[in-house]
């Protein structure tokens, strides 16, 4: 039985599917972006890391043969990636927003450069567990065919949500991220601290692009990113900081991402196309309702750049 025999009850389903699939990038992304921001600096060139972070993943999974060498070496490059960008913010007078964007289109530079040799070799494909095992319809088995690193994303978002409040590193994190002087009077580092931010800020946003090359839709191209990179930070800025509240909001950009391709497997054949715009869509209106001049960003740090 497929989508179309399934008639309307399978939008939801292929809704379902399609929103843990295209999630998965933005959870790791945008929980990366959360611990940067937590502590007091934003990173535009997550777009970069993540592009970067695909082919890395992909290149060494096709010389190396091992999908998890692929994601750990992602995992690696995406901290370098991070630690540029925290080295070079921490001199006077650096603008955050600026080195972030001359970061991300280094990352997509250099990613276009050295990927072009595994655009046509094919790289093994990261696992999923079969949790639709009990189902005999293969749309229902399809839907619950979930990817081991969606399962790592919601874990690592009630860790990260635990740690922020419960944790002496939590804690140097968000005194680093409200105020720079206290964090100098309480003995803390802000600089050093903001560097090792922002680099396991890029390892995270790099899985999200092994996750890409290696999954979903698993392969490597120059148009692998359709900007979830930069739709991330609106998505942190709209979870309030919040790991869990990231996590929801990544299910939601996934849901709106998935609305096109759900309607085109049930028989929609004109129409649907214009619901890929959704995630665009959404990430215009976020911003439109977080962006206001007479009122404070609810939960954000004190010495963010975008606060200022």
């Amino acid at each position: 039985m497929d989508d179309t025999a399934m008639g309307l009850w399978g939008v939801p389903l292929a809704i379902f599917a399609g929103a843990i699939r295209v999630s998965t990038p933005f959870i790791f992304v945008s929980l990366g972006e959360t611990i940067t921001e937590r502590s007091g600096r934003i990173n535009l060139g997550l777009e970069g890391t993540l592009v970067f972070g695909a082919m890395t993943a992909y290149a060494v999974a096709v010389l190396s043969g091992s999908a998890w060498l692929g994601v750990f070496a992602a995992m690696a490059s995406g901290a370098l990636f991070g630690a540029v960008h925290g080295w070079i913010c921490k001199w006077p007078k650096v603008n955050d927003i600026a080195v972030g964007i001359a970061m991300m289109q280094f990352g997509l530079g250099l990613a276009f450069f050295l990927g072009k040799p595994f655009i046509q070799p094919v790289a093994p494909h990261l696992p999923a567990i079969p949790f639709g095992f009990w189902s005999s319809l293969q749309p229902v088995q399809a839907a619950l065919n979930i990817n081991i690193l969606f399962i790592l994303g919601a874990v690592l978002a009630l860790v990260l949500w635990w740690a922020f409040g419960n944790t002496r590193i939590g804690l140097m994190l968000r005194v680093v991220g409200d105020s720079t002087d206290a964090a100098r009077a309480m003995g803390i580092n802000p600089d050093r601290v903001r560097l090792l931010a922002t680099a396991v800020g890029g390892s995270l946003a790099a899985i999200g692009g092994a996750y890409l090359s290696l999954y979903y839709p698993g392969s490597w191209n120059e148009r692998i990113s359709s900007g979830q990179g930069l739709m991330a930070v609106a998505l942190v800025i709209f979870a309030r900081w919040n790991p869990i509240g990231c996590f929801v909001a990544a299910i939601l950009f996934g849901g709106a991402g998935a609305l096109g391709p759900a309607l085109q497997s049930v028989g929609v054949t004109q129409g649907y196309y214009l619901f890929y715009a959704a995630p665009y869509v959404l990430t215009l209106v976020i911003m439109i309702i977080t962006s206001s001049p007479t009122r404070a960003l609810n939960g954000a740090p004190g010495a963010l750049s975008l606060t200022k």
